[in-house]
């Protein structure tokens, strides 16, 4: 049985690394997935134990049901694992997430730049949130690559990049803007949930902190609501106290699930970025399509980096259609007997389109 000690120093594949990381059988009579562990109150054999439960040199001690439990902290482990981060906390939803990597970081009178091409919901909560509370919003041009440099204010603390951006898949040059970012004392924190920590390894590019949705890929089925922030060490102790703070959590049900489907990642993106290779670029064929939106395909904004930062393409990308009445897209849409109607994506059913 695997015992996790003789692992640290192999040079392990991405494959092996997301089956053994997060699991440790012999704590748990041997079982080889972690169970699922349902609590809140945690009892404790001594005055002594209950006062120094919140040791910080202890970090994965199981305290209180809010604060995780070995269902949580397994997940944890591996998904930072997978992406070279130092530590990782569950919460609720991908746009929880967003919000409360964002608060750590941002007090009245900061300057946030965020990536003009964020996830809608973002951009409502900076719009609406961050502004009420007196944060400075500028949302800069994506492919600005070191060009950011210029719009970096003596009170700028953050810049979110989000790569591929939602809806137009532009590709971001993620270590020129990093390289800028630490000159200037900023943190850098992108949204890697189109990827996952399967396909870019944000922190070898200079990220301090990784966002995702796990309600997408990570879980893969459709059918769990999460999200996952992954931090540098700098950042981490900053993070997980926010986090805590805010009473974030994700239930030991879905983190016990998602773990599972973490297990097979690598070997799912894989069908999905065969599925939407064949499916670009049988769209790219057809009359009726402006352009494929797809950051693997040459002459995509942002293909070089593409090439040179990612290990792969996950399967979703958008397209543009020539102008046509709107009746006619709407009998298109309605007509379509195999794709949906829907608000998300990177369940199973999107990675076994065949031509």
């Amino acid at each position: 049985m695997l015992v996790k000690k003789s692992t640290e120093t192999l040079n392990l594949g991405d494959k092996t690394r997301a089956i053994i990381k997060g699991r440790a059988p012999e704590d748990h009579h041997g079982v080889v997935n972690t169970p699922v562990y349902r609590a809140s109150t945690i009892l404790h054999p001594t005055v002594e134990a209950f006062e120094q439960r919140h040791d910080p040199t202890n970090k994965h001690r199981v305290v209180y049901g809010l604060l995780g439990t070995p269902s949580t902290f397994d997940l944890e482990e591996v998904v930072a694992d997978l992406e070279g981060g130092y530590d990782a906390v569950l919460l609720p939803s991908g746009l929880a997430a967003i919000t409360t990597a964002l608060t750590t970081f941002l007090s009245p009178g900061d300057h946030l730049l965020i990536a003009d091409t964020v996830y809608w919901p973002n951009r409502m909560f900076c719009d609406e949130h961050l502004k009420r509370l007196q944060v400075e919003v500028e949302y800069y041009d994506p492919t600005l690559g070191a060009g950011i440099e210029t719009l970096i204010k003596a009170n700028t603390k953050v810049i979110f990049l989000e790569s591929p951006g939602s809806l137009t898949f532009e590709v971001q040059d993620i270590p020129a803007i990093t390289e800028v970012a630490k000159r200037h004392h900023v943190v850098t924190i992108l949204d890697n949930t189109w990827a996952t920590p399967a396909f870019l390894k944000s922190f070898s590019l200079g990220i301090d902190v990784s966002i995702h949705a796990a309600t997408k890929y990570l879980s893969g089925h459709s059918d769990i609501m999460m999200g996952i922030i992954i931090s540098a060490e700098h950042v981490a102790a900053d993070v997980r106290r926010n986090h805590r703070l805010f009473g974030q959590t994700a239930s030991p049900d879905d983190a016990y699930t998602t773990l599972r489907s973490v297990r097979t990642l690598a070997t799912r993106l894989k069908a999905h970025e065969a599925a939407g290779m064949a499916l670009a670029q049988w769209l790219s064929a057809r009359d009726e399509v402006e352009r494929v939106l797809h950051p693997a395909l040459p002459g995509h904004p942002g293909h070089d980096f593409f090439k040179r930062d990612y290990l792969g393409a996950s399967g979703l990308f958008g397209i543009i259609l020539k102008p046509q009445p709107r009746e006619r897209m709407i009998n298109m849409v309605n007509g379509m007997r195999l794709f949906g109607i829907g608000a998300s994506w990177g369940g199973y059913e999107e990675s076994g389109w065949q031509s």
